[in-house]
């Protein structure tokens, strides 16, 4: 299917974003055809047509599709929950309609999964990034490397030194920050042409509206789903930069808020090559030693330079994770 928003009517583009937004929000309690359409501005007779000829999914499909996959996440996340307290937080409003669903999905029972996906259960090392971009590679452990951590403020840093580098790792409240993006709906590892493409229509839509003023505008590039759950040509990712609160979006371009809370932040130089061995470092070495677990919210990557994310170029980024303590 491919891109299934490469479509000349921004208008109705604009409109299926804000629903997939909206949803992702509530994912939790019911949603109704006639909620979703309201929020899309289409007739609920016509809603269910448009939603499928741009997703290539039903409506209802794809939200089943979407709690089933934060299920499975959280399984393994979240080791120490129940599975029932797991489907009533993903949205099923019974354990047997919730198990019916999963065996069909993953060709197994939700215990299964656990055991068979977690390995030893609530050793993050054991799972990689819900972003990761690349192939695993094996980083030295923390036991063969200086390790110093500092306290500012509210505020926590790693300083790893390892490999004759120094990995540092910052944990601190972020505030909410409201974000204008383009999303692209399909494959995206190793593309690199892909992120400048997706930075490059951003750009042109908010440079003209006066929304680009580097270094204060960060790029950002927002991973909603996890590669080694959702099919690769379900994978939404989305391109953002930073702009004031209230301000207004058009055509392709959605705007939403990545919500405040506390984060660790990676900061890494890489090339466009490298981001999933920085991605895995952070997942297999750094969290194991932390202290921290994963909350809830999605990762992302800032972006400290005006360049777009993957130029060719040696870009200054920071690994950002929600997180909470284990």
């Amino acid at each position: 299917m491919g891109v299934p928003f490469n479509t000349s009517n921004e208008e109705y583009v604009a409109r299926i974003n804000r629903v997939l937004d909206y949803i992702q929000e509530h994912l939790d309690r019911e949603l109704s055809l006639e909620e979703l359409a309201g929020v899309a501005h289409f007739s609920k007779y016509h809603f269910h047509r448009i939603f499928y000829s741009l997703m290539g999914e039903s409506l209802f499909q794809y939200i089943l599709r979407l709690r089933l996959e934060r299920a499975a996440s959280s399984l393994l996340w979240y080791p120490r929950k129940s599975v029932t307290r797991i489907a009533h937080e993903c949205g099923f409003s019974g354990a047997s309609a919730f198990a019916r669903s999963f065996r069909e999905r993953f060709a197994m029972s939700a215990t299964n999964w656990r055991k068979t996906m977690g390995g030893h259960g609530s050793n993050l090392g054991e799972r990689e990034s819900n972003a990761c971009k690349g192939d695993r590679k094996e980083w030295k452990a923390f036991s063969g490397s200086s390790v110093q951590i500092e306290y500012q403020n509210q505020s926590q840093i790693w300083r790893i030194a390892m490999d004759k580098k120094e990995r540092r790792v910052e944990v601190k409240n972020l505030d909410e920050t409201q974000v204008a993006y383009v999303r692209y709906v399909g494959p995206y590892k190793g593309d690199a042409q892909l992120f400048e493409g997706l930075f490059e229509r951003l750009l042109r839509w908010a440079g003209p509206r006066g929304l680009v003023n580097f270094p204060e505008t960060k790029c950002i590039v927002i991973y909603h789903d996890d590669p080694e759950i959702t099919p690769e040509e379900k994978l939404r990712v989305s391109a953002c930069i930073t702009v004031p609160k209230g301000t207004m979006t058009d055509g392709e371009v959605g705007s939403m808020s990545i919500q405040a809370g506390r984060y660790a932040m990676a900061r890494f130089e890489l090339l466009p090559h490298e981001y999933g061995e920085a991605w895995a470092w952070v997942f297999s070495q750094w969290f194991p030693n932390s202290g921290y677990q994963c909350a809830d919210g999605p990762c992302f990557e800032l972006y400290q330079h005006q360049g777009s994310c993957d130029d060719g170029k040696k870009a200054v980024v920071d690994i950002c994770v929600p997180v909470k303590p284990l």
